[in-house]
């Protein structure tokens, strides 16, 4: 069942927590997406099969959170994060499992909680795309309108980008310089992903400080990823980086 986590003066956050071993698994979900999606189900009863702490998450604005989804940014969703791990995992070892944006935000909390994250699994992650994805004809809009609206490819909803949003995540850019982050790092990327490019995982490997950064390609792998080959090799992943 969906519990929600009250803070004063902010969204209550919708969530799942699963108490068991750890270290815990931390669900990162995309830009718009939410913690219902097929990867963070699939991870979550593979957690519940082998009694293993997972937490989950709407981010404000998002799912079944409060808030609307146009009032929120990147360094809101960072926080999100935050206050759910202080909340249910205030201590030991953290997995973040991020997918797309929420591959981003992983890299944000790691850079925020340092030793206490183990491993960072990015599912088609997108650091930087506030950058890399938007033109400047997109971003003369945005300073203009303050916002845009463009079909979606994966909801009937429009997707919506604010300008509040967009400077947030210019804000918190990581490609252009070292990610002070020495664990083990896994990228899951589908080649034929044409939302982030395969270019931005080989970027972000090389900006890692890690030594142990493995970019995984999918030959026919799309941007969800979320076929049961997909979820297998995901599974798989976060299995392997549970023992190390």
């Amino acid at each position: 069942m969906t519990a929600y986590l009250t803070r004063p003066d902010k969204p209550a956050l919708a969530y799942r927590y699963r108490p068991g071993r750890g270290p815990t698994i931390v669900f990162l979900p995309g830009y718009r997406s939410d913690m219902e999606g097929e990867k963070a189900t699939a991870l979550d009863a593979w957690a519940g099969r082998e009694a293993r702490a997972m937490l989950r998450l709407d981010y404000s604005g998002c799912g079944a959170s409060e808030g609307r989804f146009a009032d929120h940014t990147l360094d809101h969703w960072r926080d999100d994060a935050l206050d759910m791990i202080a909340a249910f995992a205030p201590g030991g070892p953290l997995i973040l499992v991020g997918s797309s944006m929420g591959g981003w935000l992983a890299l944000l909390v790691a850079l925020a909680l340092r030793a206490r994250v183990q491993a960072i699994v990015g599912i088609a992650a997108a650091p930087d795309f506030t950058d890399w994805g938007f033109s400047e004809d997109v971003v003369d809009l945005l300073r203009r309108e303050g916002k845009i609206e463009e079909p979606s490819d994966y909801s009937e909803e429009p997707y919506v980008t604010t300008l509040g949003f967009w400077e947030s995540g210019q804000a918190n850019r990581l490609l252009e310089a070292e990610i002070g982050f020495d664990g083990p790092v896994r990228l899951l990327q589908g080649q034929a992903d044409e939302t982030v490019p395969v270019s931005v995982a080989l970027r972000l490997s090389r900006a890692l400080r890690s030594a142990d950064v493995q970019t995984i390609l999918v030959k026919d792998g799309d941007h969800r990823l979320s076929r049961p080959g997909d979820i297998g090799l995901l599974i798989a992943t976060v299995a392997q980086l549970m023992e190390a």
